[in-house]
């Protein structure tokens, strides 16, 4: 097993030393979507461990779309230079290879922090309205997403496409698409949030169709010989 964990590999033109990788893990501690010293800190860190290739934490592609108001994104020339920043000064003491995830909360935003209880910030208190395929709450007591008409598919699809253009501009190994963990791609697969009666509702075909949407659009801006991958959860 250690000799297949500590083998390299190669996927398209990224060459991996190893089998070991780093994946998205979120740090709330961006500032309006933009990189933070504390990214300086932990991607650094995590740069000299020695796994082949580390995913960033899910990455908003909206702002409506970030999880809590401390989440990363990639929406705005702020972010993308941000993030240049930090990525120059890491790749100074570490050449291994650095992806992102890219993200859209879906109803699951404008949250507050796993600390706070991770329940959803009324408008009142400085939160947003979410999207998500249906007007189904997450949870008791917090207020329905707004349902997503074309024009907002169609809103959220070029997001993507733009996060990655930037992604691909700041010379990103690999994107890996959240399609997973009750965030808006996963809630268009799942029958418990999506009660569409469109041709995006229904059966797992139809369910699927905005997600597949989502991979092909980014899949046509996004250099071919990077990766592109999705995560899934694969239980549901």
């Amino acid at each position: 097993m250690n000799e297949t964990l500590f083998s390299p590999l190669d996927v398209g033109s990224l060459k991996l030393d190893n089998r070991i990788v780093i994946s998205p893990m979120c740090q709330y501690s961006a500032v309006e979507g933009s990189a933070s010293a504390w990214h300086r800190t932990h991607i650094g860190n995590l740069s000299l461990s020695g796994a082949s290739l580390m995913l960033l934490e899910a990455t908003a592609v909206e702002a409506a779309g970030r999880i809590t108001p401390y989440c990363l994104g990639l929406y705005s020339d702020a972010n993308e230079h941000a993030l240049a920043r930090v990525l120059d000064e890491v790749r100074q003491f570490s050449d291994m290879p650095i992806g992102i995830q890219l993200c859209h909360a879906g109803r699951k935003a404008s949250s507050e922090p796993p600390w706070r209880g991770g329940s959803l910030i009324p408008a009142e208190q400085g939160g947003w309205r979410s999207f998500g395929p249906s007007a189904i709450a997450q949870g008791d007591n917090e207020t329905p997403p707004q349902e997503l008409d074309r024009a907002g598919m169609n809103r959220i699809r070029d997001a993507f496409v733009a996060s990655a253009r930037r992604a691909a501009r700041l010379g990103l190994a690999a994107i890996e698409l959240h399609f997973a963990h009750g965030y808006l791609l996963h809630q268009f697969l799942s029958p418990v949030s999506n009660r569409r009666s469109d041709e995006y509702g229904g059966s797992i075909l139809n369910r699927m169709r905005f997600p597949l949407e989502i991979y092909d659009a980014v899949r046509n801006v996004w250099p071919a010989d990077r990766p592109l991958g999705v995560r899934v959860s694969a239980t549901d």
